[in-house]
C-alpha cells in the first residue's frame, strides 16, 4: 500500500485488508473460547507430588513431630461446649434462629479471646518480616477456581452469591493470591510474606457426626493465614520454615500437638507437600486438626499468572568462528532473562474455633474455670482466668 498502485489494485487490497481484519476478530473470539476450555481442563489436573509424601490414605501420613504430652485430670473432663455454655461463653441456639445450624455467637470473655488469639498472632509474625492485611470476603468466582478450589458441585465447599460471579472466600489464601494475579514482581521483592486476617465461609458439605459439635465444624469463622511468594528454589525451605513458626506458635500456648507429613490422597489439587498440625482435644477424646501448611509450587501462580523477573543480566556474544582472521570485537548486548513462575505457599497461623477447643478443654479446672495461656494474658485486658459467673468477686 505504501508503493504507487492503480485505483482497482488499491481497492482490492483495501477489502483484502477488512477481510483479514474480520478473521482476525473471529479468531480471537475462537481463540478466547479455546482458552477457557483449555484452563477448565487444566484445572482438573493436580499438582505434581513431592517425592518424601506418604503413598496412600490418611493412615499412613507420617510423624514428623510431636509436642508436649496429654495432661492427666483428676476429675470428669468436659467438652468445650459444655465449658462454655456453663461459663456464658456461646450461644447456639439463638444462632441456629437467626443464621441456621453450624454458627454461632461468642460472648463475654470467649469474644476476648478471640481478638486476644488474632492481635497474639500478629504480634509474633510481624517481626518474623510478614505484612500485615486484612481481605475481602467475596472473590471472584475465576480467582477461586485458579487457586485450586471448585466452587461448583454438588459438594462443594464454596457458598456462592446467586446472579452474580462472586463467591465467599474459604481462606485468605484466595483473595491474596488473587491480589497478585496478573503480576510481574522483580526478584529482590522476593520472598514476599504476607499475614492476613478474615472471616472464612464453608459449606461443610457432607460433614456429620460428632465431629461437627460446637465450634469444631462451622460455616463461619476468623482465620489468620500466612502466605508466600517466593523464586522455586526457595519454596522447600520456605515451606519448613512456615511449618516451625506454626510449632512455635502452639508450644507457646502450652498445647499438646502433633506435625504429620500428610499423605497423597490427602493433598488437595493445589499442594505439592502439606503438614496437618492436629492438638489433642480431651473433651472430644481424640486429636483435632488445627492448623496446615502447604507448598503448592506454581501450581496457583500458573493459574494465577503471578511471575518474576530474575534479577541476574546476561550478557551475549556471536559465537567466534575458527580459521577466520581476526574480526572486530562485536558489541556485547545484555538482555533480561525470561520471567518465570513464582512458587506460593500458605500456612494457618490461627483458626479462632480449633484454637479455642484446645485452650478450653485442656485448660479448664475441676471448678468449672478455664485458665489462659499466660501468652495470651496481655491481650485479655487482665484477664487470665475465665470464671463462673455466679464465683467472681
Amino acid at each position: 500500500m505504501k508503493t504507487k498502485l492503480d485505483a482497482s489494485r488499491r481497492e482490492e487490497l483495501i477489502e483484502k485488508g477488512k477481510q483479514l481484519k474480520d478473521q482476525v476478530s473471529e479468531l480471537e473470539i475462537e481463540l478466547s473460547l479455546l482458552q477457557e476450555k483449555l484452563q477448565l481442563e487444566g484445572q482438573r489436573i493436580p499438582n505434581m507430588t513431592h517425592p518424601d509424601v506418604p503413598v496412600g490414605s490418611e493412615d499412613v501420613a507420617t510423624l514428623r513431630k510431636e509436642v508436649g504430652s496429654q495432661r492427666k485430670f483428676t476429675f470428669p473432663v468436659k467438652d468445650h461446649v459444655e465449658v462454655g455454655l456453663a461459663l456464658d461463653l456461646f450461644d447456639f441456639e439463638a444462632a441456629a434462629e437467626v443464621s441456621g445450624t453450624k454458627f454461632y455467637y461468642l460472648k463475654n470473655e470467649a469474644f476476648l479471646l478471640e481478638m486476644a488469639l488474632i492481635n497474639w498472632t500478629m504480634s509474633k509474625l510481624l517481626p518474623k518480616g510478614f505484612i500485615p492485611m486484612s481481605t475481602p470476603d467475596l472473590v471472584r468466582s475465576t480467582v477461586v477456581e485458579k487457586c485450586g478450589f471448585q466452587p461448583r458441585g454438588q459438594n462443594t465447599q464454596v457458598y456462592s452469591v446467586e446472579g452474580t460471579d462472586l463467591c465467599l472466600a474459604g481462606t485468605a489464601e484466595i483473595p491474596v493470591g488473587g491480589m497478585y494475579m496478573d503480576s510481574m514482581l522483580p526478584e529482590s521483592a522476593l520472598p514476599l510474606k504476607i499475614v492476613a486476617y478474615s472471616h472464612c465461609f464453608r459449606t461443610e458439605a457432607g460433614a456429620a457426626g460428632a465431629a461437627t459439635r460446637g465450634l469444631y465444624r462451622v460455616h463461619q469463622f476468623s482465620k489468620v493465614e500466612m502466605f508466600v511468594i517466593c523464586r522455586p528454589e526457595e519454596s522447600d525451605s520456605l515451606h519448613e520454615e512456615l511449618i516451625s513458626i506454626e510449632e512455635e506458635l502452639y508450644a507457646s500456648l502450652g498445647l499438646h500437638f502433633k506435625t504429620l507429613d500428610m499423605s497423597t490422597e490427602d493433598l488437595g489439587a493445589p499442594a505439592h507437600r502439606k503438614y496437618d498440625v492436629e492438638a489433642w482435644m480431651p473433651g472430644l477424646g481424640r486429636y483435632g486438626e488445627i492448623s496446615s501448611a502447604s507448598n503448592c509450587t506454581d501450581y496457583q501462580s500458573r493459574r494465577l499468572n503471578i511471575r518474576y523477573r530474575p534479577a541476574v543480566v546476561v550478557a551475549t556474544t556471536a559465537p567466534s568462528v575458527p580459521l577466520q582472521p581476526p574480526a572486530k570485537a562485536k558489541k556485547v548486548k545484555n538482555t533480561l532473562p525470561p520471567p518465570r513462575f513464582a512458587h506460593t505457599l500458605n500456612a494457618t497461623a490461627c483458626a479462632v474455633p480449633r484454637m479455642m477447643i484446645a485452650i478450653l478443654e485442656n485448660n479448664q479446672q475441676e471448678d468449672g474455670s478455664v485458665i489462659i495461656p499466660e501468652a495470651l494474658r496481655p491481650f485479655m485486658g487482665g484477664i487470665d482466668v475465665i470464671r463462673p459467673k455466679s464465683s467472681q468477686p
